[in-house]
């Protein structure tokens, strides 16, 4: 049976942010702790989202790191309970979204935040109680304002996925205007994670007609906008088709992810330096390659209603395609290019084939099918 759930309320327009008091006071959030990080703060957008909520008692954590980690759940959970606030309100990337969400858990829980994990059988144990939390991205890429998980680095240096219909936000704020002039290697990056969501989900054999309807019309998006996001800043309709790409990817993500997000949460735990965008772009050319030969994406033709999305002739030119693409946006053209050596194969496969996206892709891979992936994009 497939469960269909879509999703939260939704802000989506230039100058949306202004009405992030009156989101608070929709949802009953009087004193928020907001979840950012320190670039956020430094480009000046943060202080555009502390402008909306004036009148507000308003703390700030402003410690995510670029990959959120246990550590700095725990200490913005601290600072929640000192300064008695009742709600959250994340402003930046995927990461302070996370992060935010990893706070909703922690301040309101008991135990690690391993508990919680959906590897360890954790998501029934996020009950009703988590903080409630608004979501303000600030760049095009993870989805995470409309999307029920996080990823977080835990303590023992897992790259762990949390879910949970209640780590859903309860409102998403989605102002293109706060992504533009983005660099462009960010936007370029976090672009391509937003395109990897709606093609991991819409080549998943999980059944949910609506989100793939979503994901092929956010690919479509994403393609045909991501290069003049990239080049020009200051595009405001391309910066609008890049944010619909990303809140519609994480609709769509629901039904399930695949490979791509196997290697990169498990590379991504254990170099967290790593961007995970960038990781999402590398490995989708020989995922997409591996997937051609499972029988849902044959059946359904999957590959060629996503070439059609691209603007492209036949399936067979969809890896290449986003090769070149990668290649156009500036991006790095393999793993070693960003220090990746085979020796860390071994732990990223583990890593993988304990992800809790391993199971959704099209066709399960083995360990000798992970190398392999791992090789070609080295």
């Amino acid at each position: 049976m497939a469960f269909i759930y879509y999703v939260t309320q939704i802000q989506f327009d230039f100058g949306a942010v202004a009405l992030l008091k009156a989101e608070c006071q929709r949802v009953g959030i009087t004193r928020p702790l907001v979840v950012t990080d320190a670039g956020v703060r430094a480009a000046g957008v943060l202080q555009k989202a502390l402008d909306a909520l004036t009148g507000l008692p308003v703390a700030v954590f402003d410690q995510t790191p670029s990959n959120p980690t246990e550590a700095a759940v725990h200490a913005a959970a601290q600072l929640y309970r000192d300064q008695r606030c009742d709600g959250l309100v994340a402003v930046g990337g995927g990461s302070a979204i996370d992060c935010a969400k990893g706070v909703a858990i922690a301040a309101t829980h008991e135990g690690p935040l391993t508990r919680y994990a959906t590897i360890e059988g954790g998501s029934p144990r996020i009950t009703d109680r988590v903080a409630p939390l608004i979501a303000v991205p600030t760049t095009s890429g993870t989805g995470s304002e409309v999307a029920r998980g996080a990823i977080i680095i835990v303590q023992d240096g897992r790259k762990l996925g949390f879910h949970s219909w209640h780590l859903v936000p309860k409102a998403a704020i989605c102002d293109p205007e706060l992504t533009l002039g983005l660099p462009p290697r960010l936007t370029a990056a976090t672009g391509m994670d937003a395109i990897a969501h709606c093609m991991e989900t819409f080549m998943s054999a999980a059944v949910n007609p609506p989100a793939d309807g979503i994901a092929l019309d956010g690919l479509e998006r994403g393609w045909a906008h991501i290069e003049r996001a990239t080049r020009d800043g200051s595009d405001r309709e391309a910066r609008f088709q890049l944010m619909s790409a990303s809140m519609q990817g994480a609709m769509a993500f629901q039904k399930g992810l695949g490979c791509v997000h196997s290697l990169s949460h498990s590379l991504g735990g254990a170099d967290p330096r790593l961007h995970h965008g960038t990781l999402n772009a590398l490995f989708l050319p020989a995922v997409v390659r591996f997937n051609a030969q499972a029988e849902p994406v044959r059946k359904e033709r999957r590959l060629e209603r996503m070439a059609h999305a691209m603007g492209l002739a036949s399936a067979g030119d969809v890896p290449e395609a986003i090769r070149d693409m990668n290649a156009r946006l500036g991006l790095p053209q393999g793993l070693a290019e960003i220090g990746v050596q085979r020796s860390l194969f071994p732990k990223v496969i583990e890593g993988a084939l304990a992800d809790h996206c391993h199971k959704t892709n099209p066709r399960l891979a083995s360990a000798q099918d992970y190398e392999a992936m791992l090789a070609a994009s080295l």
